[in-house]
């Protein structure tokens, strides 16, 4: 079973809906016991940084999540839910965030003929090694919204890149903790086949 972690966070049903229609059986739950007896657990999320957090204090799942994280529990997190497993964000300056991953979300720079938020399709460049990513060809489309990126600090961490203004870790994966800037649930056969590679952990 896949539990969906429910914070308020927006794009829970779409995350949800792509998983039945992989067969996946999966729960939309803030309950701390149902968090933790899943086989596997999904933060997805869209919004403010800060108010995420803010949220998931209020439900009380920081600890939760850090919990799932350490217990070996395969986790992983979807556009916002990537930055806030990191340790901060130029969005929300003193707001921390997870800091399961070590890294820093920053503003996508201001560049000519581009538009922020970034929204819209972009390849990615793929490592050969990435799990998340299995049997996916390098250079698949995949649906991003956005206007902060991750840079992660260290670059083993990193399961998939792709340039926007700048370079932007993408994907990353360390251990049982899998993250995608992009929305795998908006990205057609390729984001299902991520999915379905996630759920297959």
């Amino acid at each position: 079973m896949i539990a969906i972690i429910d914070y308020d966070a927006g794009n829970l049903k779409s995350v949800e809906k792509a998983l039945a229609y992989l067969g996946e059986e999966a729960v939309v739950t803030r309950d701390r016991e149902s968090l933790l007896k899943a086989d596997r657990v999904i933060l997805p999320g869209v919004g403010n940084f800060g108010d995420a957090m803010e949220k998931l204090q209020h439900y009380q799942l920081v600890d939760v999540i850090k919990e799932i994280a350490k217990s070996g529990t395969p986790l992983l997190g979807i556009c916002l839910g990537l930055q806030l497993l990191f340790e901060r964000s130029d969005e929300c300056d003193g707001v921390d965030g997870l800091s399961i991953l070590e890294g820093e979300i920053l503003r996508i720079p201001d560049c000519e003929g581009l538009k922020i938020p970034h929204m819209g399709w972009n390849s990615l460049a793929i490592s050969p090694e990435s799990r998340l990513f299995k049997g996916i060809p390098d250079g698949s489309y995949v649906y991003f919204v956005h206007s902060y990126y991750l840079k992660a600090k260290h670059e083993a961490d990193v399961a998939a890149s792709t340039f926007y203004s700048t370079l932007i870790h993408a994907a990353v994966e360390k251990g049982n903790i899998f993250a995608c800037q992009f929305h795998p649930e908006k990205s057609g056969d390729v984001g299902l086949a991520i999915l379905k590679n996630f759920a297959a952990l």
